[in-house]
């Protein structure tokens, strides 16, 4: 960060929506010690909102700076990595003793290094993919996991498992080299077909009627998404290989 920048101020509109999704971060840490738990989750979706606002605003208005960057990231760092562990440990593998908290851990420490990556990475890769899962659709998964099994009251041994198995999984996708399509490269301000706004309407009115189940199916088939195109390109790769040359 230069000197001028420094001393000349911060873009307020993108800064208010990363300050939004800190204060869901801290809020939804404080359901989770008051065992309110759906409060807790719900904060943490609103926070991914507000995350997945700032940095689009900041290009459509043209108010990016080095500051709201390290900012977002550190937002991001409470948002989808210590909220979510503290949620999960508070609320289920609290159950598990030493291994439930070093579950949460785990995944903390993934958010932090996979954040740091790619804080790292962001001038050299390319802008159409992830390298592993983005933390967002992490927390979601682990979130609406919680969701769902405190919806239909769903909190034994077997699911404390289910928990720490899922969280561990998805740790390791937000670490590793898997490719995930990022999405950046849609266009809110150019027209588009009306089949795509009926789509929404109708992937608004599926996430009213049933929240957790939704949202975990979506973000789980996200997750599988990276996996699975990762698995057919090396089938294709070994398959030219092993075809004789003309």
């Amino acid at each position: 960060m230069n000197h001028k920048e420094q001393h000349s101020g911060i873009y307020l509109l993108p800064n208010l929506f990363t300050t939004a999704s800190l204060f869901s971060a801290f809020y939804s840490i404080v359901a989770s010690f008051k065992a309110q738990y759906e409060g807790a989750i719900i904060a943490i979706f609103i926070g991914m909102i507000a995350d997945g606002l700032d940095g689009r605003i900041a290009r459509l208005t043209n108010t990016q700076s080095e500051f709201g960057a390290q900012y977002d990231s550190m937002s991001d760092m409470v948002t989808f990595g210590v909220a979510p562990a503290l949620l999960l440990y508070c609320w289920n593998l609290n159950q598990l003793g030493k291994l439930g908290w070093l579950v949460a851990f785990v995944y903390t420490a993934a958010v932090a290094l996979r954040l740091a990556r790619f804080n790292t990475q962001i001038e050299v890769v390319d802008k159409r993919y992830f390298q592993g899962l983005a933390c967002p659709p992490g927390a979601a998964i682990v979130c609406s996991l919680a969701w769902l099994c405190q919806q239909h009251h769903f909190n034994n041994m077997l699911v404390s498992i289910l928990t720490a198995t899922v969280a561990v999984v998805t740790a390791a996708l937000m670490v590793s080299n898997i490719r995930y399509y990022s999405f950046k490269e849609i266009d809110f301000k150019g027209k588009v077909p009306f089949l795509y706004l009926l789509m929404m309407v109708i992937l608004f009115v599926a996430i009213a009627a049933n929240p957790s189940v939704v949202l975990f199916t979506g973000f789980v088939l996200y997750a599988l998404s990276g996996p699975v195109q990762f698995f057919v390109t090396l089938r294709r790769l070994r398959k030219d290989k092993s075809e004789p040359r003309p």
